[in-house]
């Protein structure tokens, strides 16, 4: 996006285009159904090309487009509600069984795993190991220990680094 902002067309449309999946799976968290996700990509794309100019390049652009995404899809709740339909939202439920009828569920599925995976690659060695030990492989901290040749204490201070990292990446929370 700072590429984008900076006049390069072609970053421009790459970045729009990635954030399709991204803009998807935050209104379908939201409890905006199938047939209105397209409005909310739409209208999301469009809040992104208008307020372009305020994305600060030092902060996490997933964060930023994800509360974007996030007031589309309350605005399109919104605009379905005034239309008197009335629907129950689980968002455990829109999160854990994929739709039927949405063929991008599985794509958004795997592109949020290799943003994971590539986040994950990126840690420092010893945060890696800690978040490859004790959150992937589900080791407990003596096990952890006695395969890395650490101490628990260590893992434990390099994984909730790892998390906070993480959660800063993708959330952008400090």
């Amino acid at each position: 996006m700072a590429a984008a902002q900076g006049g390069d067309r072609r970053s421009y449309e790459r970045v729009l285009a990635a954030s399709v999946p991204l803009i998807r799976s935050v209104a379908r968290r939201r409890g905006v159904v199938v047939d209105l996700l397209d409005d909310v990509v739409q209208e999301t794309l469009l809040t992104v090309h208008r307020v372009r100019h305020t994305y600060d390049p030092s902060r996490s652009y997933d964060a930023w487009l994800a509360a974007l995404a996030g007031r589309r899809a309350i605005d399109a709740l919104r605009s379905q509600g005034r239309r008197g339909s009335r629907e129950v939202h689980d968002e455990h439920a829109y999160d854990t069984h994929a739709d039927i009828d949405d063929a991008t569920a599985a794509t958004e599925r795997e592109q949020e795993a290799r943003r994971l995976r590539e986040a994950i690659a990126a840690l420092p060695p010893g945060q890696r190991e800690a978040v490859e030990q004790l959150g992937l492989k589900e080791q407990s901290l003596a096990e952890a220990a006695a395969q890395t040749g650490r101490q628990t204490g260590a893992l434990k201070v390099n994984l909730h680094r790892a998390m906070k990292a993480l959660r800063s990446r993708f959330h952008g929370e400090p």
